[in-house]
């Protein structure tokens, strides 16, 4: 099984009518010239679950004859008419969705089955603008594409694709978009074609978008907190499966939320829903933390070894080299767990549990109806538990602690930080101001944590060094020694400046 290949699509589609003629296309900058235009005959078969989620998302998944299988992610727009997609391919007319690209799916499809949603027939023209060199600068695509159900056709549409590459100046493109304009095309429209083809079906919100008004009891809250982490597990699953560092940050960032909320709200939620749903999201960050941490060392080494002499480098690499094959190895590991059917059950049950809310009349099957009381009421107590854990912790924390213990500090800091920020509704200002404190002694925390485990990991990997690559570990070794005595140093500032701020004042008004 090979990889799919990756590229970034880029480019801005404009509906037009049936006697739409393509202007000439020269001259728009100087040595730009366009090819004749050629014609192709395309059929297509768009896959997504019966409801629909792929497509609602932005995400496209079909097959084209001849061409392969071509999975379509959306990037961040911006303020822009450019639609910016990342195009995954795979070379294979297989009639069955490659494994490759099924599993970069999974967050949308879970334990659904991918089906064949839409057939198009599309007559393309496309004419190739080069420059001097005569490497291509830009593709405009006229499609004309007719809805297949069956034998008949059920809907046609046309529509101009200008398509940017990599040497596509901007000024280009507005150019190109402008002269389209002119001869009579519509305005930027970035609906990809299979939403056009499925009508308003697909143009429904996406999963986990929609959330039930502010009703002021603690289980909108608790909802709209869940919630929150499960939409930002579900966007991080590609790029954690991709091997993006934030990707795998992201991810591990929600199940520890996840985790966070359903100890911090444990009183008002269903003992064996939470319990379950814990244990699982615990076995997920294992695998997503064994990467992360690796990530986090790789980045903080690297850094470190940066500022060495240069006579060192070779000692340096030597241990790069090694902790990247502990992280590829981890990596291995998690994509284990993400294709485990357990992993599509567990996204299941999470998505089932925020997707239908409950409310006062119908309550959710996980909530107690103590939730359904209102926030200033069930939250406080519930937000005071973690506080009262961490206040305590801290001040038990001295001077001379072990690293344990003050790991301990921030375990209890983050978990404080959390439960405040789903609460924030409650407390307005003051609440962020206090989530703030506690998350930057969350910060010198980690800090001195991630110091303490990179010189452990310097130290094991020494005895195996060679005498180049020892003497460099000896340096990084000495460096995050001192990093860690200065956040031991930093961190009861931090907790004062936290400490100073009082939780049941914005809690009680």
């Amino acid at each position: 099984m090979t990889a799919p290949a990756v590229h970034l699509e880029r480019e801005v589609k404009l509906a037009v009518w049936t006697g739409f003629e393509l202007p000439a296309l020269d001259g728009l900058i100087e040595g730009l010239t366009a090819m004749p235009a050629s014609e192709h005959h395309l059929e297509a078969a768009y896959f997504d679950t019966p409801d629909l989620r792929m497509v609602r998302s932005g995400v496209t998944l079909r097959h084209r004859s001849g061409e392969g299988w071509t999975l379509k992610l959306p990037e961040a727009q911006g303020d822009t008419d450019t639609l910016s997609r990342r195009e995954l391919t795979v070379s294979t007319d297989d009639a069955a969705v490659p494994p490759e690209l099924a599993r970069l799916v999974t967050a949308w499809v879970r334990g659904a089955e991918l089906v064949p949603v839409a057939r198009l027939h599309t007559w393309r023209r496309s004419i190739v603008l080069t420059d001097a060199d005569g490497a291509m600068v830009a593709e405009i695509v006229d499609d004309d594409v007719s809805v297949v159900e069956g034998q008949e056709v059920v809907l046609r549409f046309r529509e101009v694709e200008v398509e940017a590459g990599e040497r596509t100046p901007e000024a280009l493109l507005d150019a190109l978009v402008a002269r389209l304009r002119a001869a009579g095309a519509g305005p930027a429209d970035s609906i990809p074609k299979v939403k056009r083809a499925l009508g308003p079906s697909a143009n429904e919100p996406p999963e986990l978008s929609g959330e039930r008004d502010d009703d002021g009891s603690a289980a909108w809250l608790i909802e709209s907190g869940l919630r929150a982490s499960v939409r930002r597990l579900l966007r991080h699953d590609v790029g954690a499966r991709m091997g993006d560092v934030e990707g795998v940050h992201q991810a591990r960032v929600a199940t520890r939320r996840l985790r966070s909320d359903l100890r911090t709200f444990a009183p008002v939620l269903d003992e064996a829903w939470a319990t379950h749903l814990r244990a699982e999201l615990k076995w997920l960050a294992a695998a997503l933390g064994e990467v992360r941490d690796a990530d986090v060392l790789l980045e903080r080494l690297r850094h470190a070894s940066g500022r060495l002499d240069a006579a060192d480098a070779a000692g340096a690499s030597t241990l790069l080299e090694r902790l990247q094959a502990e992280r590829s190895g981890a990596r291995g590991r998690l994509l284990a767990v993400l294709d485990e059917r357990r992993y599509a059950v567990l996204l299941d049950r999470l998505v089932d549990s925020v997707e239908r809310p409950g409310s006062d009349t119908r309550p959710a099957e996980w909530l107690l109806a103590d939730a359904y009381a209102p926030a200033g009421e069930v939250v406080p107590p519930l937000v005071e538990r973690p506080w009262k854990r961490l206040r305590k912790a801290a001040r038990a924390a001295g001077p001379e602690s072990s690293d344990d213990d003050l790991h301990e500090v921030r375990i209890r800091a983050k978990r404080c930080r959390y439960a405040i920020e789903v609460a924030l509704p409650l407390g307005g200002k003051p609440a962020s101001k206090l989530a703030k404190a506690v998350a930057r002694l969350q910060e010198v925390l980690g800090d001195h944590h991630d110091a303490v485990v990179a010189e452990a990991w310097l130290r094991s990997a020494v005895p195996n060094l060679d005498a180049a690559s020892s003497m460099v570990a000896g340096q990084l070794i000495a460096g995050e020694r001192a990093a860690a005595d200065a956040n031991r140093g930093a961190w009861p500032d931090a907790w004062r400046r936290a400490d100073k701020r009082k939780l049941r004042a914005w809690l009680t008004t």
